[in-house]
């Protein structure tokens, strides 16, 4: 049994103890969540009764790994940038790329973002990139605290030591940080914008709870949808909040389904009235066709080694799909009928996330319905890729006035701010498949002294 196995196994040996089954912790636990508002709608943001752990040695790994794969991205973007060819690669709508070009005044390539990640025992795969802003931390931060002082946890942490998985105090410095660096000097106020369900007509309650820790850190913060906004005298405002950072929560993609390029938020955006974090550079990152060059030998082939060395060891193989030829492991092969003959190896999987597309799993489809897929995703932009599954673990959850075991499929998201991992969260799931209210966020501990 490896220390992490321990570790679990003892959390749920001490919910077994008679100090833990007759007291009301797991109510306390759930009323501390409503106490900070993270129980919108009436399912709690966490559904498991314990953290996920990870070692100091995952973690570093992680974080490493992480770190190496942001500076191959960042030089990646600065090649699709000066070349018009792989640009087109990424198969972005004609006015991503106009917005890809524009200067945001900083030269990050994400101020703040999150890589979809795959990890088991000493090793991790990034399945996904993602340019949106690191989602879930606000949530990760106070589960962190609730878990933190809970009786579960006080009683493991007489016997291990753990650290905490914290970040919205570094995201918050992040977006201060490209401020600077773009030439701002006025003290700051911030909008997050935000696309909303229809008839919904309050903000999404993930926002709500960054806008009030922005605020106590001392900056004005508003939650705002862009149809909200206005663009007046060389200001970007709601009303008659004036705007100097936009902390963009809206996809390029669904923006542009809606708007034109005259939008205020474009205009200001265009004028560098705005620091807008992140920029619409990192329409890039969500695309899955990133993926696809990077693992791409004859597009890195002049990256550093161990950049080199991160793709082969992190990312699964990716290619867009279409009726071509293409490299695996340095022999040529016909795409497709690679992809007919694999079809328990590989995934499809849309290049946008936007939109009612979906992916398809071949193991978990017949010949007949993979055929199809094949033909969807070479209608439409689609990427296919090496097959690389959740890891999966057993959390306590409470239903129907008990609680019962469940296997529950987890992804951590390192977070990266301005291109060094600092923390991260886990999105968790039933991993037994389809709909499920099992859904959520639960807080990370880094287990220390553990190999």
């Amino acid at each position: 049994m490896t220390a992490l196995d321990d570790t679990v196994a003892r959390y749920h040996k001490i919910l077994e103890t008679p100090d833990i089954t007759g007291s009301d912790w797991a109510k306390s636990l759930h009323d501390s969540m409503a106490a900070r508002n993270l129980i919108p709608g009436g399912r709690p943001v966490c559904p498991v009764l314990r953290p996920h752990f990870i070692t100091r040695r995952q973690y570093d790994g992680m974080a490493k790994a992480a770190e190496t794969l942001y500076s191959a991205m960042d030089r990646l973007r600065q090649m699709v940038l000066a070349t018009p060819a792989l640009m087109n690669r990424l198969e972005m709508l004609p006015a991503e790329k106009m917005l890809a070009t524009l200067d945001p005044g900083y030269p990050y390539l994400a101020v703040a973002n999150l890589l979809d990640t795959h990890l088991q025992n000493g090793s991790c795969r990034f399945t996904e990139t993602d340019g949106y802003l690191p989602g879930g931390v606000v949530f990760n931060d106070a589960l962190t605290e609730i878990f933190w002082d809970s009786a579960p946890m006080k009683a493991l942490r007489k016997k291990f030591r753990f650290s905490k998985s914290t970040g919205m105090k570094k995201l918050l410095h992040s977006l201060l940080s490209a401020y600077k660096v773009s030439g701002k000097r006025k003290f700051p106020r911030i909008a997050i914008v935000e696309f909303r369900p229809p008839f919904k007509n309050t903000p999404s309650q993930e926002h709500v709870m960054i806008a009030e820790h922005f605020r106590a850190a001392g900056y004005p913060t508003e939650v705002v949808t862009p149809e909200e906004l206005d663009y007046r005298n060389g200001v970007l405002c709601r009303k008659d909040f004036g705007i100097d950072i936009v902390y963009r929560k809206v996809s390029a993609h669904d923006f542009l389904v809606r708007f034109d390029l005259t939008h205020p938020l474009v205009r200001a955006y265009r004028e560098r009235t705005v620091c807008m974090v992140n920029s619409f550079r990192t329409e890039m990152l969500r695309k899955k066709a990133m993926l696809s060059l990077l693992t791409d030998e004859a597009v890195t082939e002049k990256f550093p080694a161990a950049e080199k060395k991160a793709i082969r060891d992190h990312i699964p193989w990716t290619r867009m799909v279409a009726q071509t030829q293409t490299s695996i492991g340095g022999q040529s092969v016909d795409l497709l009928e690679h992809i007919r003959k694999n079809r328990l190896n590989l995934v499809l999987k849309p290049n946008d996330a936007s939109g009612d597309q979906h992916s398809f799993r071949g193991w978990e489809t017949d010949e007949a319905g993979w055929e199809r897929a094949i033909k969807t995703a070479l209608r439409n932009s689609y990427v296919v890729q090496e097959r690389t599954e959740a890891p999966v673990s057993t959390f306590p959850v409470y239903q129907f006035g008990k609680i019962e075991q469940r296997a529950m499929a987890v992804e951590v998201h390192p977070h990266i701010y301005l291109g060094k991992v600092d923390g991260c969260s886990t999105e968790i799931s039933d991993a037994g498949g389809g709909f499920s209210t099992l859904t959520g966020v639960a807080p990370v501990f880094v287990l220390e002294g553990a190999n």
